[in-house]
Protein backbone atom coordinates (compact mmCIF):
# COMPACT_ATOMS: atom_id res chain seq x y z
CA UNK A 1 0.00 0.00 0.00
CA UNK A 2 1.19 3.18 -0.90
CA UNK A 3 0.51 6.36 1.50
CA UNK A 4 -1.41 8.82 1.07
CA UNK A 5 -4.14 6.62 0.14
CA UNK A 6 -6.86 8.29 -2.40
CA UNK A 7 -9.29 6.98 -4.15
CA UNK A 8 -9.36 8.07 -8.07
CA UNK A 9 -11.57 8.16 -10.92
CA UNK A 10 -9.98 9.30 -13.88
CA UNK A 11 -8.10 12.98 -13.05
CA UNK A 12 -10.11 12.57 -9.90
CA UNK A 13 -8.48 11.97 -7.02
CA UNK A 14 -10.17 11.94 -3.11
CA UNK A 15 -7.68 11.77 0.16
CA UNK A 16 -9.77 8.81 2.17
CA UNK A 17 -8.44 11.03 4.69
CA UNK A 18 -11.15 13.68 3.86
CA UNK A 19 -13.57 10.97 3.42
CA UNK A 20 -13.07 9.16 6.51
CA UNK A 21 -13.32 12.52 8.63
CA UNK A 22 -17.07 13.14 6.77
CA UNK A 23 -18.17 9.53 7.41
CA UNK A 24 -16.55 9.99 11.11
CA UNK A 25 -19.51 12.94 11.45
CA UNK A 26 -22.38 11.76 9.33
CA UNK A 27 -22.15 7.90 11.20
CA UNK A 28 -21.38 8.92 14.59
CA UNK A 29 -24.11 11.98 14.70
CA UNK A 30 -26.66 9.50 13.29
CA UNK A 31 -25.13 6.88 15.72
CA UNK A 32 -26.15 9.87 18.27
CA UNK A 33 -30.12 10.47 17.05
CA UNK A 34 -30.67 6.56 17.18
CA UNK A 35 -29.24 5.97 20.68
CA UNK A 36 -31.29 9.56 21.56
CA UNK A 37 -34.10 8.09 20.27
CA UNK A 38 -34.18 5.01 22.56
CA UNK A 39 -32.63 6.76 25.49
CA UNK A 40 -35.18 8.73 28.03
CA UNK A 41 -33.05 12.08 27.64
CA UNK A 42 -33.97 14.40 30.72
CA UNK A 43 -32.57 17.78 28.21
CA UNK A 44 -35.08 19.16 25.95
CA UNK A 45 -34.15 19.46 22.08
CA UNK A 46 -33.57 22.97 23.02
CA UNK A 47 -31.05 22.47 25.34
CA UNK A 48 -29.49 19.48 23.71
CA UNK A 49 -29.17 22.33 20.41
CA UNK A 50 -27.25 24.80 22.84
CA UNK A 51 -24.80 22.16 24.14
CA UNK A 52 -24.19 21.27 20.62
CA UNK A 53 -23.23 25.16 20.28
CA UNK A 54 -21.26 25.38 23.46
CA UNK A 55 -19.60 21.72 22.64
CA UNK A 56 -18.68 22.94 19.11
CA UNK A 57 -17.38 26.46 20.01
CA UNK A 58 -15.30 24.78 23.05
CA UNK A 59 -13.58 22.56 20.57
CA UNK A 60 -12.74 24.18 17.77
CA UNK A 61 -10.83 26.91 20.26
CA UNK A 62 -9.49 24.41 22.18
CA UNK A 63 -8.37 22.14 19.39
CA UNK A 64 -6.42 24.88 17.70
CA UNK A 65 -4.68 26.36 20.87
CA UNK A 66 -3.52 23.41 21.73
CA UNK A 67 -2.55 22.51 18.21
CA UNK A 68 -0.71 25.60 18.19
CA UNK A 69 0.96 25.03 21.60
CA UNK A 70 2.57 21.72 20.12
CA UNK A 71 5.26 23.44 18.34
CA UNK A 72 6.04 26.74 20.21
CA UNK A 73 9.28 27.31 17.98
CA UNK A 74 6.76 28.05 15.06
CA UNK A 75 4.44 30.67 16.68
CA UNK A 76 6.67 33.53 15.71
CA UNK A 77 7.98 32.37 12.16
CA UNK A 78 4.63 30.48 10.99
CA UNK A 79 5.11 28.02 8.20
CA UNK A 80 3.28 29.37 5.21
CA UNK A 81 2.08 31.86 6.43
CA UNK A 82 -0.90 32.99 9.02
CA UNK A 83 -2.84 29.93 8.01
CA UNK A 84 -0.81 28.27 9.62
CA UNK A 85 -2.54 29.37 12.98
CA UNK A 86 -6.09 28.20 11.73
CA UNK A 87 -5.07 24.74 10.47
CA UNK A 88 -3.27 23.10 13.50
CA UNK A 89 -5.32 20.90 15.67
CA UNK A 90 -5.75 18.38 17.98
CA UNK A 91 -8.22 15.77 19.67
CA UNK A 92 -7.44 16.38 23.26
CA UNK A 93 -7.62 19.65 22.97
CA UNK A 94 -11.35 19.71 20.92
CA UNK A 95 -12.35 17.33 23.90
CA UNK A 96 -10.92 19.18 26.90
CA UNK A 97 -11.98 22.49 25.13
CA UNK A 98 -16.04 20.91 24.42
CA UNK A 99 -16.19 19.88 27.96
CA UNK A 100 -15.30 23.82 28.76
CA UNK A 101 -17.84 24.96 26.68
CA UNK A 102 -20.66 22.54 27.42
CA UNK A 103 -19.90 22.95 31.44
CA UNK A 104 -20.55 26.95 31.15
CA UNK A 105 -23.36 26.12 28.44
CA UNK A 106 -25.32 24.02 30.94
CA UNK A 107 -24.91 26.53 33.82
CA UNK A 108 -25.70 29.32 31.72
CA UNK A 109 -29.20 27.51 30.78
CA UNK A 110 -29.17 25.64 34.42
CA UNK A 111 -29.13 22.53 33.36
CA UNK A 112 -27.81 19.52 35.96
CA UNK A 113 -28.19 16.45 34.13
CA UNK A 114 -25.33 14.79 32.95
CA UNK A 115 -25.21 15.43 28.89
CA UNK A 116 -21.84 13.20 27.65
CA UNK A 117 -23.06 9.95 28.45
CA UNK A 118 -24.93 9.66 25.40
CA UNK A 119 -22.00 10.99 22.94
CA UNK A 120 -19.90 8.05 24.58
CA UNK A 121 -20.35 5.24 21.97
CA UNK A 122 -20.92 7.86 19.06
CA UNK A 123 -17.54 9.53 20.12
CA UNK A 124 -16.05 6.15 19.84
CA UNK A 125 -17.07 5.77 16.36
CA UNK A 126 -16.54 8.60 14.80
CA UNK A 127 -13.25 8.90 16.33
CA UNK A 128 -12.28 5.55 15.29
CA UNK A 129 -13.10 6.04 12.16
CA UNK A 130 -11.43 9.14 11.96
CA UNK A 131 -7.79 7.77 12.91
CA UNK A 132 -8.40 5.30 10.47
CA UNK A 133 -8.39 8.24 8.35
CA UNK A 134 -5.43 9.49 9.44
CA UNK A 135 -3.62 6.13 9.12
CA UNK A 136 -4.26 6.48 5.57
CA UNK A 137 -2.98 9.77 5.07
CA UNK A 138 0.41 8.76 6.41
CA UNK A 139 3.04 11.14 6.95
CA UNK A 140 1.40 14.08 6.15
CA UNK A 141 -1.37 13.53 9.18
CA UNK A 142 2.03 14.34 11.21
CA UNK A 143 0.12 11.30 13.80
CA UNK A 144 2.08 8.95 12.94
CA UNK A 145 4.71 7.24 15.60
CA UNK A 146 8.23 6.61 15.76
CA UNK A 147 10.43 3.92 14.45
CA UNK A 148 9.99 0.04 15.75
CA UNK A 149 11.58 -2.94 14.84
CA UNK A 150 8.40 -5.01 15.95
CA UNK A 151 6.77 -7.04 13.18
CA UNK A 152 3.89 -4.57 12.68
CA UNK A 153 5.80 -1.75 11.89
CA UNK A 154 4.74 0.57 8.80
CA UNK A 155 6.59 1.99 5.86
CA UNK A 156 4.37 4.80 5.56
CA UNK A 157 6.27 5.84 2.53
CA UNK A 158 10.25 7.01 4.07
CA UNK A 159 11.90 4.17 4.09
CA UNK A 160 11.70 3.94 7.84
CA UNK A 161 9.26 1.52 9.83
CA UNK A 162 6.95 3.35 12.46
CA UNK A 163 4.48 2.52 15.68
CA UNK A 164 0.90 2.27 13.63
CA UNK A 165 -0.29 4.58 16.34
CA UNK A 166 -3.41 5.35 14.50
CA UNK A 167 -4.33 1.74 14.93
CA UNK A 168 -3.18 1.13 18.34
CA UNK A 169 -5.80 4.07 19.12
CA UNK A 170 -8.64 2.12 16.88
CA UNK A 171 -7.77 -0.76 19.02
CA UNK A 172 -8.14 1.18 22.45
CA UNK A 173 -11.20 2.60 21.57
CA UNK A 174 -12.72 -0.85 20.64
CA UNK A 175 -11.90 -2.08 23.30
CA UNK A 176 -12.65 0.62 26.31
CA UNK A 177 -16.25 1.04 24.26
CA UNK A 178 -16.71 -3.14 24.65
CA UNK A 179 -16.07 -2.58 28.31
CA UNK A 180 -18.15 0.03 28.76
CA UNK A 181 -21.25 -1.63 27.53
CA UNK A 182 -20.82 -5.12 28.96
CA UNK A 183 -19.99 -2.72 32.63
CA UNK A 184 -23.56 -1.78 32.22
CA UNK A 185 -25.12 -4.93 31.10
CA UNK A 186 -24.44 -5.96 35.00
CA UNK A 187 -25.05 -2.88 36.39
CA UNK A 188 -26.17 0.09 34.99
CA UNK A 189 -23.15 3.22 35.85
CA UNK A 190 -24.40 6.61 38.20
CA UNK A 191 -25.64 9.40 35.60
CA UNK A 192 -22.87 10.97 34.07
CA UNK A 193 -19.64 8.19 34.83
CA UNK A 194 -20.08 6.63 31.20
CA UNK A 195 -18.59 10.00 29.89
CA UNK A 196 -16.18 10.41 32.62
CA UNK A 197 -14.54 7.40 32.48
CA UNK A 198 -14.33 7.15 28.62
CA UNK A 199 -12.77 10.44 28.63
CA UNK A 200 -10.52 9.81 31.81
CA UNK A 201 -9.11 6.65 29.72
CA UNK A 202 -8.60 8.33 26.68
CA UNK A 203 -6.90 10.97 28.31
CA UNK A 204 -4.80 7.86 30.26
CA UNK A 205 -4.50 6.12 27.03
CA UNK A 206 -3.11 9.49 24.99
CA UNK A 207 -0.93 10.10 27.57
CA UNK A 208 1.45 7.07 27.04
CA UNK A 209 0.95 6.96 23.62
CA UNK A 210 2.58 10.06 22.90
CA UNK A 211 5.38 8.64 24.11
CA UNK A 212 5.78 6.54 20.81
CA UNK A 213 5.45 9.76 18.90
CA UNK A 214 8.37 11.60 17.37
CA UNK A 215 6.72 15.24 18.44
CA UNK A 216 9.63 17.18 21.04
CA UNK A 217 8.69 17.89 24.84
CA UNK A 218 8.18 21.41 25.67
CA UNK A 219 11.19 23.12 26.96
CA UNK A 220 12.28 22.28 30.28
CA UNK A 221 8.65 20.35 30.53
CA UNK A 222 9.26 16.78 30.08
CA UNK A 223 6.06 16.56 28.55
CA UNK A 224 4.57 17.68 25.15
CA UNK A 225 1.72 20.24 25.07
CA UNK A 226 -0.58 17.31 24.12
CA UNK A 227 0.10 15.28 27.44
CA UNK A 228 0.06 18.29 29.72
CA UNK A 229 -3.34 18.96 28.54
CA UNK A 230 -3.55 15.26 29.56
CA UNK A 231 -2.16 15.57 32.58
CA UNK A 232 -4.57 18.57 33.82
CA UNK A 233 -7.36 16.54 31.90
CA UNK A 234 -6.80 13.63 34.53
CA UNK A 235 -6.09 15.67 37.24
CA UNK A 236 -9.57 17.66 36.99
CA UNK A 237 -11.51 13.96 36.87
CA UNK A 238 -9.32 12.94 39.39
CA UNK A 239 -10.40 16.21 42.10
CA UNK A 240 -13.96 15.79 41.47
CA UNK A 241 -13.81 12.10 42.19
CA UNK A 242 -12.17 12.78 45.42
CA UNK A 243 -14.48 15.59 46.13
CA UNK A 244 -17.51 13.62 45.50
CA UNK A 245 -16.46 10.70 47.90
CA UNK A 246 -15.80 13.35 50.47
CA UNK A 247 -19.51 14.22 49.99
CA UNK A 248 -20.35 10.75 50.51
CA UNK A 249 -18.40 10.07 53.34
CA UNK A 250 -19.65 13.14 55.14
CA UNK A 251 -22.78 12.07 54.42
CA UNK A 252 -22.86 8.56 55.78
CA UNK A 253 -21.32 9.95 58.54
CA UNK A 254 -24.20 12.56 59.87
CA UNK A 255 -26.83 9.69 58.95
CA UNK A 256 -25.00 7.32 61.87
Amino acid sequence: MRYPVELAWGNFHLPVHLLCEVLAYSLGYRFYTILRARTADRISDHGRQWIFVGAATGALLGSRLLGLLEHPALLLHPPGGWLYYTTNKTIVGGFLGGLVGVELTKKRLGIRASSGDLMVFPLALGLAIGRLGCHFSGLEDGTFGTATRLPWGIDFGDGIRRHPTNLYEITFLALLAGLLWLRERRRPLPEGRRFELFLSAYLLFRLLIEFLKPTVALPGLGLTAIQWACVAGLGYYVWGWWRQGTREASAALEVH
